[in-house]
């Protein structure tokens, strides 16, 4: 299938505003209270999907510094106000970084593949 400009036009037109977030390690990553403080900030992204503001949450399982990927469906201020308030931020554990993106509405993931 081909697309042609005029379709990548229109297409484009529909992106929406959206926040990527990388979550890296921080200097308290690795602490006894590493375990309990990633458990809340699992429950935490948990409630954050279910009222729509995290659209997709990506942990990161290699052993790089890079300790997730979330996309919010909030602007740059709003996330950095979640972000800010997020248990493993607090606790030192995670550390993060915000970008502005845009993407299409309902986009999701596909199923994985073997």
């Amino acid at each position: 299938m081909t697309i042609s400009d005029d379709e990548m036009r229109a297409m484009l037109t529909t992106t929406a505003p959206y926040t990527a977030v990388l979550l890296r390690h921080g200097s308290a990553y690795g602490s006894p209270e590493t375990p309990a403080v990633v458990w809340e900030h699992g429950r935490r992204n948990f409630e954050l999907r279910a009222d729509g503001r995290l659209a997709i949450v990506l942990p990161v399982r290699d052993d790089s510094d890079l300790a997730g990927i979330g996309i919010f469906a909030l602007d740059e201020p709003a996330t950095r106000a979640v972000m800010d308030d997020d248990p493993g931020v607090r606790a030192g554990v995670f550390t993060y970084e915000v970008h502005p993106t845009r993407s299409f509405p309902g986009d999701a993931l596909p199923p994985a593949r073997d």
